[in-house]
């Protein structure tokens, strides 16, 4: 996943390189199965680009280290580590569910997504997630318009965990359904876990998709 913040007068040119370019050099990689772009409604950074691969392994193949270290001429203007004023690249390997179903495996990109990137102290990791995937996801699935959760840990980058609800809408994440989900209490998260969980910089943030191939 890429985060960036780019500046306005670069922004148009910006999005022209990740979509006609970029993004379809990626799809050409071999182990990267798709890949999509979204912009913040809420939270940030504003744009998030998501490539679902086979395996880590997939990032650092010849191929896809190749385009990192021969870029084209518009990726030396245009990449986000040129131009982000915020640039965060990590690597993810899922951690939640760990059996994915075939019409989950065939899935295309969510619409919109609530992106979640959190810690927890090391003591707590264990109980943080088996509480998370136990007692509290599976709270969420009685939310209308509400698709799927997967978590992930992080590879490379900080922070190390992160959550991925998948929805029909950015307006699932402003719903009644939604919040009553969210406050909902239960003792060990509630009273123990939660109260240590640290957020990122703009975590959490709701995201629309912005381009798919």
């Amino acid at each position: 996943m890429v985060y960036a913040d780019v500046a306005a007068e670069v922004e148009e040119e910006f999005n022209r390189w990740y979509n006609e370019e970029h993004i379809p050099e990626r799809l050409s990689i071999p182990g990267v199965l798709n890949a999509a772009r979204y912009v913040a409604v809420k939270g940030g950074p504003k744009y998030l680009a998501c490539y679902e691969l086979t395996e880590p392994q997939a990032y650092y193949s010849d191929i896809w280290q190749g385009h990192l270290n021969n870029p084209t001429e518009w990726s030396k203007r245009m990449s986000p580590h040129v131009v982000g004023q915020i640039f965060i690249r990590n690597l993810y390997l899922l951690l939640y569910p760990l059996d994915v179903d075939e019409p989950t495996a065939q899935a295309d990109m969510a619409p919109a997504l609530l992106v979640g990137r959190m810690s927890v102290p090391e003591e707590l990791e264990a109980r943080f997630n088996q509480v998370y995937n136990n007692q509290r996801l599976p709270l969420y699935r009685s939310i209308p318009g509400y698709i799927r959760a997967r978590r992930f840990a992080a590879v490379t980058g900080e922070p190390k965990y992160i959550t991925v609800h998948e929805c029909e809408s950015t307006d699932v994440a402003d719903s009644r359904e939604w919040d009553k989900v969210r406050t909902t209490v239960t003792p060990e998260w509630t009273d123990t876990i939660n109260p240590k969980m640290t957020h990122a910089d703009g975590s959490p943030g709701v995201y629309r998709k912005l381009f798919q191939m």
